[in-house]
């Protein structure tokens, strides 16, 4: 595993595990470590399983999917926090799916993950498994007809994830026709609060009416794919000059990672999700909640908060028992520590000195 680590000069410092997502890396935590570390912890930071310099996996799309189930996720944190010598942490964080993951850490292995900082993806506990169903059978699980009804909108749409389960979906991004660094700067820039348009808002259903209202970073037209998406809010060079939370320099660093090893790592992760595969597994947790402490921080012109309906609500009332705060930070989109990274720290420092 690669790993950043900011605050490693003394053996004794507590630890806080951060976890990137989706098309980040360990590096998407480099103006937040730094403030952490100074304040007495041990940070560190890992690319995770599919991404970036951490070897071992492979990105066959006719290969095992295992290796990228939540759970083996949870283990690769674990291995990580133990073969740096530690017994717990005193936080782990994650942004987008790195939240999934730091979910499922708090929620199986609470001994060690002793308090969790989700951001910008709510978590809304593990599937159910049907209860009292002796005398009674449960009903079948009802088909998901949003695709079809998403498919057969006036303007055709398809969801991303079901996009990001596809075959085609990692060339389309690394062959892109702009390239992969002008094809990051657009994606990174559609869903931050650079651009204009991201004023999000609750859903009321998981229907393809009210899908349709994402912007099309996340409910894309059926015809595109992800690079001519985004290409359509290409910033301007002023703009991108004028760009402070991730110059070209620093943006650069992601391009050329991607290049290399395209993005076929981190959609392994959304094809575990999209299949339901390994539900059987998650099932085992049934009616777990997440009971050490928790706090939720995410961009308030992030629309990840929504795209869920009911998800942000779940987590807060019915997921996460001791969730102690909400944070919705204007200035900063889905990529939260990289736009706002003072306020996250300063967050996140707040929550682990009062938890």
């Amino acid at each position: 595993m690669h790993v950043l680590e900011a605050g490693h000069e003394r053996a004794d410092r507590p630890c806080v595990l951060l976890l990137h997502g989706f098309p980040e890396l360990a590096y998407s935590w480099r103006k937040v470590m730094p403030q952490l570390a100074a304040a007495g912890y041990h940070v560190i930071a890992p690319d995770q399983r599919g991404y970036g310099r951490t070897t071992g996996w492979s990105a066959d799309y006719d290969g095992d999917l295992r290796p990228f189930n939540l759970l083996n996720l949870v283990r690769d944190a674990l291995g990580l926090v133990f073969a740096l010598g530690h017994r717990h942490v005193d936080a782990v964080v994650g942004h987008d799916f790195g939240s999934s993951v730091a979910a499922w850490c708090a929620l199986t292995r609470p001994d060690v993950f002793r308090s969790v900082a989700l951001m910008s993806a709510p978590f809304s506990g593990p599937p159910s498994i049907p209860f009292d169903t002796a005398n009674k059978p449960a009903a079948p699980k009802a088909d998901d007809l949003v695709h079809r009804d998403l498919a057969a909108l006036p303007r055709p749409r398809k969801h991303y994830q079901w996009y990001y389960a596809t075959r085609e979906a990692n060339d389309h991004m690394q062959h892109a026709a702009q390239g992969v660094h002008d094809f990051m700067r657009a994606y990174y820039h559609h869903k931050s609060a650079d651009w204009a348009d991201n004023k999000p808002y609750p859903l009321q259903g998981w229907t393809a009416r009210e899908l349709a209202k994402l912007p099309t970073y996340y409910v894309m037209d059926a015809g595109e794919t992800m690079a001519e998406a985004v290409a359509k809010e290409m910033p301007s060079p002023d703009a991108i000059a004028a760009n402070t939370w991730l110059p070209d320099s620093e943006l650069a660093y992601y391009s050329a990672e991607y290049a290399r090893t395209g993005f076929q790592g981190g959609l392994q992760w959304y094809r575990c999700n999209t299949t339901g595969l390994f539900n059987t597994d998650y099932e085992l947790f049934s009616g777990r909640t997440i009971d050490v402490p928790s706090t939720f921080i995410s961009g308030l012109q992030d629309w990840g908060i929504y795209q869920r309906p009911g998800a942000i609500e779940t987590m807060q009332h019915k997921a996460c028992t001791d969730m102690r705060a909400v944070h919705l930070i204007d200035g900063a989109g889905h990529w939260v520590q990289q736009e706002q990274p003072t306020e996250v720290s300063r967050l996140l420092l707040d929550f682990l000195h009062k938890k």
